[in-house]
C-alpha cells in the first residue's frame, strides 16, 4: 500500500502539471534571429515587387503616363516630404479618421450591447445593421453633402456610417459566443446589468469585439478616403483623398501612385502599432500566444 508521503507527492506533481497546462506560454526572448524572421519576409516581398515593377516599366508594355518608373514615384514622395505637403495631408486624414473612429466606438459599443441582449431591439435593427455594414460607404457621400454641405460634418458622418455597424456587429458576435454560464454566475452573485456588461460581457466577448474594432477602423479609413475624394473644399483642407484626386485630375500617375502608397502606409502602420499588439495581449491572456 503506497505511503501517505508518496501519495502527497504524486498529487502535488499532478497539480503542478495541470497548472502548467493552464499557464500561458512564456514569451520568447527577442533575438536577432527572431528579428530577421519577422522583418525579412515583408522586406523581401517589397523588394520583389519593386523589381517586377521596374522590369515592367523597362519593358515598356504600357506608356509612361500609365506606368511610371518607381524612381518617379519616389521623387514625388520626396518632394512632398520636403515641402511639408505630405505631412499636412497625412495629418488632415489621420486625425479625422481617429476622431471619427473614436466616436464610432462610443456609439457602436452600447448599441452592440443593446442589440445582443434585448431581443426586440435585435429583431428590429439587427438585420438593418448587417445591411448597413455591407453598404458601400461611398453611397453616403452624396446624401451627406446635401444634408451638411461640403463641411467636416459630411466627412465625420460618412466615417461614422462606415464604422458603427462593424463595431456593433463585432460585439454582438463576441457576446453570442460567450458560454451562457458566465452571465448566470454574474446574476447569481448580484451583479447589475451595467456591472455584468462591464465585468463579464465585454471581457468575455473581447476577441470578437476586437475583430469588430479592426473592421470598423478599416471601414472608417475607406469611408474617409471616399468622402475626401468626392467632397473637396478649401474648408476641409487637403487630405490623402484630395491628394489622390488631384493626381487624377492632372493625369499625373506618379502622384496617384504616391497617394495610394501613403494611404496603404497608414493602414499598415495602424495595424502594426495598434491592433497587432492588442491582439497579442488578448491571445496571451487566453493562453493562445502560439497564434503569433
Amino acid at each position: 500500500m503506497p505511503q501517505p508521503d508518496v501519495v502527497d507527492e504524486s498529487v502535488a506533481a499532478v497539480e503542478a502539471g495541470l497548472d502548467a497546462l493552464d499557464t500561458p506560454s512564456e514569451r520568447h526572448r527577442w533575438s536577432w534571429r527572431r528579428a530577421v524572421s519577422v522583418v525579412a519576409p515583408p522586406v523581401i516581398a517589397v523588394v520583389l515587387l519593386l523589381v517586377v515593377w521596374q522590369a515592367l516599366w523597362a519593358a515598356a508594355f504600357w506608356p509612361e503616363y500609365q506606368l511610371p518608373a518607381p524612381a518617379a514615384v519616389w521623387q514625388v514622395i520626396v518632394e512632398n516630404l520636403q515641402s511639408g505637403q505630405a505631412f499636412e495631408v497625412l495629418w488632415n486624414s489621420v486625425h479625422r479618421a481617429v476622431l471619427g473612429f473614436a466616436a464610432g466606438v462610443l456609439i457602436g459599443t452600447p448599441l452592440g450591447l443593446v442589440v445582443a441582449k434585448v431581443r426586440v431591439v435585435r429583431a428590429a435593427i439587427g438585420p438593418l445593421l448587417s445591411g448597413l455594414q455591407s453598404l458601400p460607404s461611398v453611397a453616403w457621400v452624396p446624401a451627406a453633402v446635401l444634408w451638411f454641405g461640403v463641411t467636416p460634418s459630411t466627412v465625420y458622418f460618412v466615417v461614422l456610417m462606415g464604422s458603427v455597424p462593424s463595431i456593433a456587429n463585432g460585439l454582438v458576435a463576441g457576446i453570442d459566443q460567450i458560454p451562457p454560464i458566465l452571465p448566470r454566475v454574474g446574476t447569481v452573485l448580484g451583479a447589475s446589468r451595467l456591472a455584468s456588461a462591464r465585468h463579464i460581457l465585454l471581457p468575455a466577448a473581447l476577441p470578437g469585439y476586437l475583430a469588430g474594432l479592426k473592421q470598423g477602423w478599416a471601414f472608417s479609413w475607406r469611408s474617409l478616403m471616399a468622402a475626401e475624394i468626392i467632397a473637396v473644399s478649401p474648408q476641409l483642407g487637403k487630405g490623402l483623398g484630395a491628394f489622390l484626386e488631384d493626381g487624377r485630375n492632372l493625369s499625373d500617375m506618379p502622384t496617384v501612385i504616391a497617394a495610394i502608397f501613403l494611404i496603404l502606409l497608414v493602414g499598415i502602420g495602424i495595424e502594426l502599432l495598434v491592433f497587432r499588439p492588442l491582439e497579442r495581449s488578448v491571445l496571451r491572456a487566453r493562453g493562445l500566444s502560439g497564434a503569433f
